[in-house]
C-alpha cells in the first residue's frame, strides 16, 4: 500500500482531461494540480531523507508495478492530446478557454512527455526507449535523449553544460542559452557518434535526421487529421512542454560548480552538484525527480529506489513551488543565492 502512493502522479493527467471537459475556470486543469494543490500542500505533507535498505532497494528495483506506472503514461498522453485537439476542431471555445486549455495540456507534456520520458531513456531495453522518444515527440524535443544522456550527465555543474545554470543568471536567459545550444550540442553528438562508426553524417544512420522527419510527420499527420490551423497549437503545447523541462534544468544545478583540475579533466560529480528536494508530494507527481543527486551518480538507477544523501543542497521548499519563484529573479536570486554560500566549493 506504501507503493500505492505513486498513482497520485496521475492525478495531473485526469485534471487535465477534466479541464478540457468541463472548460469555463476549469480550462486550467492540471495547472491548479501543479502549481496551486502541490505548492501549497508541501506545507503540510512530509519532508523524508528516509533511504530503502538494501533489500528493500532490491525488491523495488525488480517490481514491474513502478515500471507499468511508467508505460501507462503512454497511452494516457496521446488520449489527451487527442482530446484536446478533438475539442480545439469541434469549436466553440472563447479566448480563454483555448489559453488555458493549451496551459493544461502543455503542463502534461512536460511532466508526461519529457519527465517520464526521461526516466524511460536511462531504461536499457528497445521498447522503453521507443517510448522514451514517442513521449518526447509530443515536446518536439526528441534530440533531448542524445543531448541529456550523452552531453548533460558528461558536462553537469560545468560552464560547458548548456543544462547548468550559472550563478546570476536569471530563467529567461538561461531559457534561451538552453535551448539553442542543446539542440546544436546534439547535433554535434550524434556527428561525433557516426565519424567513429565510419558513416556520414547526412544520411539516416544520423538518429537527429530522423527526429526532425518523425516530428513534422508528426505535426502534418495532426493537421490532416484535426485542421491545418490546429498545428500551431501542437506547436504551443510542445514549447510550453520544453520550457518547463528547461525551467526544471534550471532549478536541478543552478550555480552549482564541478572543480577543474590540474590535469584538464573535472572532478567527479558528487551529491554536492545538483540541488535536491526531500518533500513528499512533489517527488510522487516528478517520480522521485527531485533525489537529483543520486540519479547523477548512477543514471540508471530507477526512480523508486534514488536516495537521499546529506551533503547534498536542499532547496527550502519543492520543485513545483521551486519553478514558480523561479520566474521572479530577484526573489529566485535572493533566496537560492544564500543557499549557495552553504554549499561545499
Amino acid at each position: 500500500m506504501k507503493d500505492a502512493k505513486y498513482l497520485f502522479a496521475y492525478l495531473a493527467p485526469i485534471a487535465a482531461f477534466a479541464g478540457i471537459y468541463f472548460g469555463g475556470i476549469w480550462s486550467l486543469g492540471a495547472v491548479y494540480i501543479g502549481f496551486l494543490f502541490v505548492p501549497v500542500m508541501e506545507f503540510f505533507t512530509p519532508n523524508s531523507t528516509e533511504n530503502l535498505s538494501i533489500e528493500e532497494e532490491e525488491k523495488k528495483s525488480k517490481s514491474l508495478f513502478f515500471d507499468w506506472l511508467l508505460y501507462l503514461n503512454v497511452p494516457i498522453l496521446f488520449a489527451l492530446l487527442w482530446y484536446y485537439f478533438s475539442t480545439l476542431q469541434a469549436g466553440g471555445l472563447t479566448g480563454f478557454e483555448k489559453v488555458a486549455m493549451t496551459l493544461n495540456v502543455g503542463l502534461i507534456v512536460g511532466t508526461i512527455g519529457i519527465n517520464v520520458a526521461h526516466e524511460l531513456g536511462h531504461r536499457s531495453t528497445w521498447y522503453e526507449l521507443l517510448m522514451a522518444k514517442t513521449l518526447l515527440m509530443s515536446a518536439l524535443y526528441m534530440h533531448f535523449n542524445i543531448e541529456h544522456n550523452r552531453g548533460h550527465h558528461k558536462n553537469v555543474a560545468t560552464d560547458e553544460d548548456p543544462s547548468s545554470a550559472r550563478k546570476g543568471e536569471n530563467l529567461y536567459a538561461f531559457w534561451l542559452r538552453s535551448v539553442s545550444k542543446a539542440y546544436l550540442h546534439a547535433w554535434k553528438l550524434e556527428a561525433e557518434r557516426l565519424r567513429r562508426l565510419g558513416k556520414s553524417i547526412f544520411s539516416f544512420s544520423n538518429e537527429m535526421i530522423r527526429f526532425q522527419i518523425i516530428q513534422i510527420a508528426y505535426l502534418l499527420i495532426i493537421g490532416w487529421l484535426f485542421g491545418w490551423n490546429i498545428i500551431s497549437f501542437a506547436v504551443a503545447i510542445a514549447v510550453i512542454g520544453f520550457l518547463l523541462l528547461e525551467t526544471v534544468n534550471y532549478i536541478e544545478h543552478y550555480g552549482l560548480r564541478r572543480k577543474k583540475l590540474p590535469s584538464g579533466r573535472y572532478e567527479n560529480v558528487a551529491p554536492h552538484h545538483s540541488w535536491n528536494s526531500n518533500f513528499e508530494l512533489g517527488r510522487i507527481f516528478l517520480y522521485e525527480l527531485t533525489r537529483h543527486s543520486d540519479h547523477h551518480f548512477k543514471a540508471s538507477r530507477k526512480y523508486q529506489v534514488l536516495r537521499h544523501f546529506d551533503e547534498s543542497p536542499q532547496l527550502p521548499f519543492g520543485y513545483p513551488t521551486a519553478m514558480i519563484i523561479s520566474l521572479i529573479p530577484p526573489l529566485w536570486f535572493k533566496i537560492i543565492d544564500n543557499k549557495l554560500k552553504l554549499v561545499p566549493k
